[in-house]
C-alpha cells in the first residue's frame, strides 16, 4: 500500500482530476473517493449489522446507539448524534425501539426537563457485552489481509481524511454563511 500524502490543503493534479471524469466531464464515481468511502463504509455496515440483526433484532442505528452507550455509559440524544454522527431523527427512531425492547432507559434530566439522559438497562447491558466480542472479531477480519505496517498507515489516512473531511466542512458553512447559504460558491462546489 502506498502511504498518501496527508499534507492538509494540498490540492491533485490535473491528471489526477481527469481520471475521475470522463471525455464529457461526468464523474466516473468509482474513481471518486468520497463515493468510494460511502459505499465501503455502507458494505462494511451492513456485513456487520447481519451480525446483530439476526441474533437481537436490532438496526445498524439501534446499534450504533447501544454501541456509544456501551462504551461512554449515560448519554443524551444529542451526544448519540454527534458522538456517531447519526442525524437526529434516526437517532430518535433508534432510542424508541431500544426502549420498547427494554435495552434502554430513559430518564428526564431534573434540572431541564428538556433532556433526557439514556442509559443501558441490564438487558442492554447483557446484549452489548455478547456483541462486543463479535464486532471485534469482524473488524479483525475485515483488517486480516493487511499487514501491520499497512494497518499502522490505514489509521493514519483514516485520521487525516476525517480531519480534512471536517476541516472542509467548516469551510463550506463558513462560506454558505457568508453567501446566503449558496452551496455552489463554497470550497468544493458542494460536492
Amino acid at each position: 500500500m502506498k502511504p498518501l500524502s496527508t499534507k492538509p490543503g494540498k490540492e491533485t493534479s490535473a491528471a489526477a482530476a481527469q481520471q475521475r471524469a470522463d471525455d464529457e466531464g461526468r464523474l466516473r464515481l468509482d474513481a471518486f473517493l468520497p463515493y468510494r468511502l460511502a459505499m465501503l463504509a455502507e458494505q462494511v455496515s451492513q456485513s456487520l449489522a447481519r451480525l446483530y440483526s439476526e441474533r437481537y433484532g436490532i438496526t445498524n442505528p439501534e446499534w450504533r446507539v447501544l454501541a456509544a452507550l456501551g462504551e461512554h455509559g449515560t448519554m443524551t440524544s444529542t451526544e448519540i448524534g454527534r458522538n456517531s454522527r447519526m442525524h437526529k431523527t434516526k437517532v430518535s427512531r433508534a432510542v424508541s425501539e431500544l426502549e420498547k425492547k427494554h435495552l434502554i432507559i430513559r430518564e428526564t434530566s431534573p434540572e431541564d426537563m428538556r433532556v433526557a439522559h439514556l442509559t443501558l438497562t441490564a438487558q442492554g447491558e447483557a446484549v452489548y457485552r455478547k456483541l462486543v466480542p463479535l464486532a471485534l472479531r469482524f473488524g479483525d477480519r475485515l483488517a486480516g489481509g493487511l499487514s501491520p505496517e499497512e494497518a499502522a498507515v490505514l489509521e493514519r489516512v483514516l485520521a487525516s481524511l476525517m480531519e480534512r473531511s471536517e476541516e472542509i466542512a467548516r469551510e463550506i458553512s463558513e462560506t454558505a454563511g457568508e453567501n446566503g447559504g449558496d452551496a455552489d460558491s463554497s470550497p468544493g462546489g458542494g460536492f
